[in-house]
């Protein structure tokens, strides 16, 4: 080994020692169990950030670990290539969006290279590869072939200057997340998912998941939203014959039918649209509301509005009229876009009707008392019915199954059961993506691709400029022939939301190099995936479309599982200082920490500082999200070069545990170094304890035999092997767990220990015996502390494994085994107490009897000097815990 740690130099051998041995390139074994290690694949935006060494740390510590415990592990990688952001980066640009894709997923796989991970990149994929995308439109044709993929005519959030659809999430204040346009309403045709007719599946699998989160597991509960409630129908005219139009509400309380002094419609709803035409200011109303209302959460802050539409339905219990109005509160998406109102117990339509001065009704009172009218807020709460004909007296609950009998009796409803869920417009007005495929034929309609035709390529080398999708005006790929009457026909120009291209790459992943078949046979040897991860911001949307897309593709046959993820991680945000000033007019101006001086109050804690530029002070904004906008992010390049991987792996998994957010630290970088140079001087430094080479060279790791009298013979020794072994339980107990900061901790209390026992050993003339035993305690404490650290520092732990002369490769060498008679203590401390009040401790034989610890007791200083004398009235013994004399 060379006297100095020099980390680059290290770690530049050791990866082309690895990639020469295609050391991680893994294919199906049987005699082996499987572990299926996959962390979400990144988007190539062009650099690694913090947040993506993090995750990737995590999933290479766990696929070391398990390789180690003799499993035979796959950690694939790929990319999320498709998107807006690629022709937003190439309008900027002026370059096509493949080269400039390419181009980042080169610097980027050489950066994850960099780090050390343990990837089979033979399986490397990217979403924007025709080899990839020809399988993600296979499945969206099988999948409109069963009529789980479909065409219609959707209302839509776009965004005029993108030129596409928004999701809800992706509208802000009623503007564009990314342009900050004014968000338009439109009609257009969209291709969906049917994933609504699974969601009751998806909705109970959830309890088939015991190595998910509970968090993730409510939201993805509560996205679907199942709702068991009552369908009712509410006549247009009073003498409704059966058969005729209804307004159809859905309601979860349909024991308030009673107290429904008007309905609600969103301002979308075909009443609305109807009203407005003959009068104008309604059809201004609906515009700004268009504007405005997005999202559930914007609702339940925003203040509600609404107009009178001048329509009127009818109760279908009391055929009386009520009033239609349309208000900015109630969403299209939500039952049939319309609410029958309840102002007196339900919050939103009290505080309607209190502004616009409708009527309002109770009919429900508290179990036990009355209400006090004229409310003063809406009573939400479930009750006794009243003022409601024949449900007078019945409970909430009861009045609920009484109404949807009743209802369905009259043909004006019926007990019914909803979800939130609604089914995936995957449709999207960009070119960047993969292309939807089919022809659309004046004689024939929408034809699909033949599949001897797939796939449909995209164009690589467009540059979009802004005014829309390029496809449009592209001839070479619109133009084309219909399939079934070989007429002229046009290619179909939307593409698919990439949300498709990540909701079956995990299943691609096992099967690559199949260019015949979607999956294979090797699906059913790999699926689970045993351990998933990534951040929580993914808990809902790309977790649920992969469970939809596993469970459609075992209904094809296609696999056999029933969900893609046996286990779940979501690893915490990394968070930065954010230091900022005002800039001119209402900006705000963001700076690199590395560009402020800091300043700091006593305690340490960052209060401001300068920046060194200009010396002028600067706001702090306390720890935030590492970001781009914020200047707040650290290049995990910059780490490398000047500290190694091993160095920024260290400190990703010993400063907090990976589920809670991580706090930046130039001194902790700086630490987890100083700790990795203290483990390679330390073994540099052997020749002073090591007298036998041929013994320690080419040695087993494993099997050394220490007498029993060891620590009658030395105790540093034994005392050395305790520490290391218990350290050694608390880190195969924490790696099981997940809690890498306590395994980095447990390594730092072996390398403690260690250096303790062989400075003690070498301070004092001792005999070649405990030379010997200390040869023998340092070889197996060093190959512990190797093993355990290799998962997390995995570059100086193969350079010192084969520099030692240990046997075979340290990636292929065994998780150490825990040596429980190390862990049996000769002595035990027992606290020591006069009349219950601690006054010491004293050390005692593990074996010692009542009648020696008593003896010991009566001779302990601190007895001695507390007792004062007086006579002993008895001496209690708990033993192994304390020994208390009463006076």
């Amino acid at each position: 080994m060379k006297p100095q740690y020099h980390p680059t130099e290290i770690e530049q051998q050791v990866q082309q020692d690895w990639a020469s041995a295609r050391a991680f390139n893994v294919k199906e074994d049987n005699s082996k169990p499987k572990y299926y290690c996959l962390s979400m694949f990144p988007y190539p935006s062009g650099k690694l950030h913090m947040g993506h060494v993090r995750n990737y740390t995590i999933g290479d510590v766990l696929s070391r670990f398990h390789r180690m415990l003799g499993y035979n592990v796959l950690q694939p990688m790929g990319w999320d290539a498709f998107g807006l952001p690629a022709e937003n980066a190439a309008m900027k640009n002026k370059v096509a969006p493949a080269k400039w894709t390419d181009d980042n997923i080169a610097y980027m796989k050489q950066q994850l290279q960099s780090l050390g991970f343990a990837i089979d990149w033979e399986r490397e994929l990217a979403t924007c590869r025709a080899d990839y995308y020809k399988w993600t439109q296979w499945l969206f044709l099988r999948m409109l072939e069963k009529g789980l993929v479909y065409l219609k005519t959707g209302t839509v959030n776009w965004d005029p200057v993108d030129q596409t659809v928004l999701a809800n999430e992706q509208v802000i204040d009623g503007r564009g997340w990314r342009t900050g346009a004014p968000v338009e309403k439109r009609e257009i045709p969209m291709y969906y998912m049917n994933i609504t007719s699974y969601a009751e599946e998806l909705l109970q699998a959830l309890n088939t998941l015991p190595g998910w989160p509970e968090r993730v597991k409510t939201m993805q509960a509560n996205w679907i939203g199942k709702s068991e409630g009552c369908e009712i129908y509410f006549p247009y005219h009073a003498e409704h014959k059966a058969g005729e139009p209804v307004l159809k509400v859905f309601t979860t309380r349909a024991d308030t039918l009673y107290g429904a002094t008007y309905v609600a419609v969103a301002p979308e709803h075909p009443l609305a649209l109807k009203a407005a035409t003959t009068n104008s200011k309604l059809t201004l109303f609906i515009e700004q509301c268009k504007r405005g209302r997005m999202t559930e959460a914007d609702l339940a802050t925003q203040e509600k509005v609404g107009m009178d539409t001048g329509l009127v339905v009818y109760h279908p219990l009391t055929n009386k009229p009520l009033a239609v109005w349309t208000a900015n509160y109630v969403l299209t998406g939500y039952g049939e876009g319309a609410v029958m109102a309840v102002p007196a117990h339900d919050e939103r339509d009290f505080e309607f009707a209190i502004k616009y001065g409708l009527p309002i009704k109770a009919v429900i009172k508290p179990k036990d008392g009355e209400l006090e009218l004229p409310l003063k807020s809406a009573f939400v709460d479930s009750g006794i019915c009243f003022d409601s004909e024949d449900f007078n007296g019945r409970t909430t609950e009861e009045a609920k199954h009484k109404m949807g009998v009743v209802l369905k009796a009259v043909q004006l409803g019926e007990s019914r059961t909803t979800y939130r869920l609604r089914d995936w417009g995957i449709s999207r007005q960009r070119y960047w993506g993969c292309p939807v495929p089919i022809i659309h034929c004046e004689a024939c309609g929408a034809v699909p691709v033949p599949d001897d035709q797939l796939p449909v390529r995209l164009p690589e080398n467009l540059v979009p400029d802004g005014s829309g999708n390029p496809l449009l005006k592209t001839p070479s790929f619109l133009n084309c022939e219909c399939p079934i009457c070989n007429k002229p026909a046009r290619r179909e120009t939307d593409t698919m939301d990439t949300f498709v291209d990540s909701s079956w790459y995990y299943l691609r992943f096992a099967c690559a190099g199949n260019d015949q078949a979607m999956v294979d046979e090797r699906v059913n040897y790999w699926l689970p995936v045993d351990q998933y991860i990534g951040g929580i911001e993914h808990a809902i949307l790309h977790l649920l479309y992969s469970r939809f897309c596993t469970k459609v593709m075992r209904d094809f046959g296609l696999v056999k599982i029933d969900e893609p993820f046996a286990k779940l991680l979501t690893q915490g945000m990394v968070l930065n200082d954010i230091f900022s000033r005002k800039g001119e007019g209402e900006g705000i101006e963001y700076f690199d920490p590395l560009e402020v001086d800091v300043e700091q109050d006593a305690q340490g804690r960052v209060t401001g500082g300068a920046l060194k530029a200009d010396g002028k002070p600067v706001d702090y904004g306390g720890m935030g999200t590492m970001s781009k906008s914020k200047m707040n992010g650290v290049d995990p390049q910059a780490i490398i070069n000047e500290y190694g991987a091993d160095t920024a792996r260290l400190f990703m998994m010993f400063t907090s545990p990976p589920e809670q957010t991580l706090e930046w630290s130039d001194a902790g970088v700086e630490g987890s170094y100083r700790f990795l140079r203290r483990v390679w001087i330390f073994i540099k430094n052997r020749d002073l304890w090591i007298l036998e080479e041929s013994k320690w060279r080419n040695g087993s790791v494993e099997g050394y035999e220490f007498p029993a009298t060891l620590a009658a013979i030395h105790p540093a020794v034994s005392i050395m092997r305790r520490e290391i072994h218990a350290a050694l339980r608390q880190a195969s107990f924490d790696m099981e767990r997940h809690q890498f900061n306590t395994v980095a901790s447990a390594v730092m209390k072996m390398l403690n220990a260690m250096q303790v026992a062989s400075s003690d050993t070498f301070d004092r003339q001792v005999d070649n015996a405990v030379h010997k035993l200390l040869q023998q305690g340092l070889h197996e404490g060093i190959s512990i502390l190797l093993r355990v650290l290799y998962p997390i520092a995995p570059h100086i732990c193969h350079t010192i494994w084969r520099d030692l002369g240990y046997a075979g490769d340290i990636m292929n060498a065994q998780w150490p085994s825990i040596d429980e008679a190390a862990l049996v203590q000769d002595e035990i401390d027992l606290v020591v107490q006069v009349n219950g009040k601690l006054r010491g401790s004293m050390a005692v034989a593990k074996d010692a009897t009542h009648e020696t610890i008593e003896t010991l007791a009566r001779s302990h200083p601190n007895i001695e000097k507390f007792v004062a004398g007086q006579p002993i009235k008895k001496i209690i013994v708990v033993p192994g815990r304390l020994v208390n004399v009463v006076v």
